[in-house]
């Protein structure tokens, strides 16, 4: 059967239509992914505001995160697959199409339910996005010119990252927070157009299917594990409820890696995983992920229902870390390339805990230096994992599986980032909860217990009831912001705590070597 290089030779356009560049390449799939990053950013800065006008509860807030992180965690792999199968230009295009077009059907919902199914179909479109992007960049940056292009990949991701929150502020507070889902819809028509003239088409040959039970056996183990954290607080983590989802987590996962062994093209190859260094990045992608976007979460919260800044004034507080990552991430790819993965990721994340435990000291009345601080920590800390984790992950696998190698990496980060958002949500909120009634002081016993628990409710976001004057509404203000810097406090512990533990086992990486015919060794 032809060869996976010889395959895409023969697909290649023909000269002068400036096609098959590979910064080229780089260029197109950056636009796309940049409509999903910009959608990330500009989503937190909107979500105190979304919460006033659709009368959504924390619980609503961190569906429309973690639905969407769901939906992406679920379908990354098969999307993975299916640019392996079909193409990873067309299905990278059509990730961009749907994308731009369900932005514009979430900017026009009316509701809090419909707009978490708008963001879980999104969450799918996304997923086709990302592997196919990585892919395209593997097969147009071969050997050791994949640092240099992902640290060039990592500093296009940290430019819009950081025009994010500026632009997501800016729409919220002058025009609405439905505005930063249009603005996916020119981003979208833009990277179809360049993408359609730039990118040139390329697939594995040696396969011919889609492992559908397998797809149906993650999708309920992932929907049943994530669901089951995030409804925990409000059931009890020893409910019947809660331990029939995780139970259902762990029999339907035992039954999908079985599937996967069994299967004759699974959807994930389990062969991937015999490389050691394959298997620590994906463990490396999901603590990161855990750590960062769990305890990032609740930073909105604490900027606009804390501190009363306006949603712009928010965005800027946030933008050290978003900028930094425009000079971090091509550090990171010339670093990776002359120390190796093992002590650049290792110190990444080290500094990572670093940042961490700053933000664990924040205050309520801190300044913009006290976590502009932390926050270019944190770009030079992520930086290099996330950097290097490409390396290991789609750098070491097979050719004809780096759509696969491509959606196993996303996928891990969003598996993360749903756990970390879900569990330290849970942790944030059982701790504001705890805690307020000792802030109120003896105020708290005259206060109905239905009443009591809205308020335990609005002090998790960091707000407290509109509308109130004098005294009480002080009283229940302070109780609110200062439990609300317990929870945010304990979060940012435990995320410093997850960071110690990714670093160590960073110290266990080790770089495939490939040889000519593209088999990995594990090295």
């Amino acid at each position: 059967m032809m060869s996976q290089a010889v395959a895409e030779r023969a697909e290649a356009p023909p000269p002068g239509r400036g096609q098959g560049s590979a910064w080229l390449t780089l260029l197109a799939v950056s636009l796309g992914v940049i409509m999903v990053m910009l959608d990330g950013t500009v989503v937190a800065i909107a979500n105190p505001v979304i919460a006033a006008d659709l009368h959504a509860s924390l619980a609503d807030l961190q569906w429309v995160t973690s639905g969407y992180l769901l939906a992406l965690a679920v379908f990354l792999i098969t999307a993975g697959k299916l640019g392996d199968l079909f193409g990873h230009k067309r299905i990278f295009l059509i990730g961009v199409v749907g994308f731009a077009l369900v932005s514009l059907a979430i900017g026009l919902s009316s509701s809090v339910a419909m707009l978490i199914a708008l963001r879980v179909l999104q969450g799918l479109f996304g997923a086709l996005l990302q592997p196919a992007a990585l892919a395209l960049l593997r097969m147009a940056f071969p050997g050791e010119r994949l640092n240099m292009a992902m640290g060039a990949w990592g500093a296009i991701i940290g430019l819009s990252s950081a025009a994010g929150p500026i632009v997501g502020g800016v729409l919220v507070e002058n025009v609405s927070w439905q505005s930063v889902f249009f603005i996916n819809v020119p981003v979208g028509v833009a990277a179809l157009a360049f993408g359609l003239w730039a990118l040139r088409e390329s697939r594995a040959q040696s396969l011919s299917r889609v492992d559908w039970p397998g797809v149906v056996l993650l999708s309920v183990t992932m929907f049943a594990l994530v669901w089951a954290i995030i409804k925990a607080p409000a059931w009890g983590w020893s409910d019947p409820k809660t331990i029939g989802f995780l139970a259902v987590a762990v029999v339907v996962g035992a039954v999908f890696l079985f599937w996967q062994a069994k299967a004759r093209e699974p959807l994930l190859p389990l062969s991937l995983f015999a490389n050691a260094s394959v298997s620590i990045g994906t463990v490396l992608m999901i603590l990161v992920a855990f750590s960062m976007m769990g305890a990032m979460f609740f930073l909105t919260f604490f900027f606009q229902g804390v501190h009363g800044l306006s949603p712009l004034d928010s965005g800027l507080r946030m933008l050290p870390m978003s900028a930094g990552m425009i000079v971090a991430s091509p550090i990171a790819g010339v670093l990776i390339g002359k120390l190796g993965p093992k002590i650049t990721i290792t110190g990444g994340m080290l500094v990572t805990a670093v940042a961490m435990f700053l933000m664990s000291r924040l205050s309520v009345d801190a300044a913009f230096v006290d976590s502009a601080i932390p926050f270019v920590l944190l770009a030079f800390g992520l930086s290099p994992v996330f950097v290097g984790a490409t390396e290991i992950i789609v750098g070491n696998a097979p050719e004809e599986l780096s759509g696969v190698a491509g959606g196993v990496q996303n996928s891990a980060m969003q598996v993360g980032g749903a756990l970390g958002t879900a569990i330290l949500g849970a942790v944030v909120s059982a701790k504001v909860a705890s805690v307020f009634p000792g802030h109120l002081g003896e105020a708290a016993a005259a206060i109905p217990p239905e009443q009591m628990e809205g308020l335990k409710q609005l002090a998790a976001v960091g707000a407290a009831p509109p509308g109130l004057t004098g005294p009480a509404a002080d009283l229940i203000a302070n109780a609110a912001h200062m439990s609300f810097m317990d929870g945010l406090h304990l979060g940012f512990q435990m995320s410093t705590g997850v960071a110690v533990v990714a670093a160590i086992f960073a110290l266990f990486v080790r770089a495939g070597r490939k040889t000519e015919g593209g088999a990995v060794h594990v090295g």
